[in-house]
């Protein structure tokens, strides 16, 4: 059994999802705990297939569930590395992973993994999308939840960090080839992301990452979050399009690209400032 490092995993009906996943990290031989919310599928049947030990939650949204694994599971690894169902390992990231050696990182506390992600089959390499650090690798016990989010899941660490540039995991939710499917979602999402603004102006949230547009890949969204909240509603929604498609050229994307980032950062945000407005009335009336 891996000695430095197990994997969590949260699910929810991953049927097409896990198999792939799992299958990309069974010969780093390590420990792997998934805590599901309510799967109806064979999600379980899989997870025990791979050995996995699984615990149930009820979800409430990404940041408390991974809060729930992080206390619950009990482990004795030195590293945890935080996946989602939908994500799998290349095998790149597998060779740097299976010559990871915790001895040669004894000043660090946090390691980011480089995310390709995928839509509809195709690569979003533009419009912000890549590269994409994320935070998935953190010493045991250190690394934490960030409760302060509403639907965006983010680990934290103290301390320094290291950015694995080469070492990919690839991102694809095959559930989205449907486009309704990825509206009802992002529907749900909305309602997340509006309550969590309405709270930020009420000064009942802050933000748990100090915002440095030249530091960690973390401080530098939380920049760019704060930036955002400031801006009018109704109209970033139009700017961030813009900035995508052209500053950071997702015109080049092809048509599914455009696609995505159209929904992703039109459609939707759009979305979420109507239900902002919405909200706001309702405050106002009481």
């Amino acid at each position: 059994m891996n000695k430095d490092f197990s994997f969590i995993i949260l699910t929810f009906n991953e049927e097409i999802h896990l198999p792939r996943l799992l299958e990309s990290i069974k010969d780093l031989h390590a420990k792997t705990y998934i805590l599901d919310s309510g799967s109806t599928d064979k999600t379980l049947k899989i997870a025990a297939a791979y050995g996995a030990e699984v615990l149930q939650n009820p979800f409430e949204n990404h940041p408390k569930q991974w809060d729930f694994a992080l206390k619950h599971f009990q482990i004795i690894t030195p590293w945890t590395i935080g996946l989602d169902a939908d994500q799998r390992v290349t095998p790149e990231l597998f060779e740097m992973l299976a010559n990871f050696n915790d001895a040669e990182h004894g000043d660090i506390n946090g390691i980011y993994f480089n995310r390709k992600n995928f839509f509809q089959g195709s690569w979003i390499r533009f419009g912000t999308f890549y590269p994409f650090y994320l935070l998935k690798m953190f010493r045991t016990g250190i690394g934490y939840s960030d409760l302060n989010e509403n639907m965006d899941h983010r680990f934290i660490v103290p301390g320094k960090t290291e950015i694995w540039k080469k070492g990919w995991i690839l991102e694809e939710n095959l559930k989205e080839n449907d486009i309704a499917f990825w509206k009802i979602k992002h529907e749900r999402y909305s309602d997340l992301i509006a309550q969590e603004e309405i709270e930020r102006m009420q000064k009942l949230r802050i933000q748990r990452i100090k915002p440095n547009l030249l530091g960690s890949p973390d401080e530098k969204r939380a920049w760019l979050k704060r930036l955002w909240w400031k801006l009018p509603l109704g109209f970033r929604p139009y700017l961030y399009f813009g900035y995508r498609m052209f500053f950071k050229l997702g015109i080049f994307e092809g048509a599914t690209g455009i696609k995505f980032h159209y929904l992703h950062s039109f459609w939707f945000r759009q979305l979420v400032d109507k239900k902002i407005k919405a909200l706001q009335k309702q405050t106002h009336k009481i």
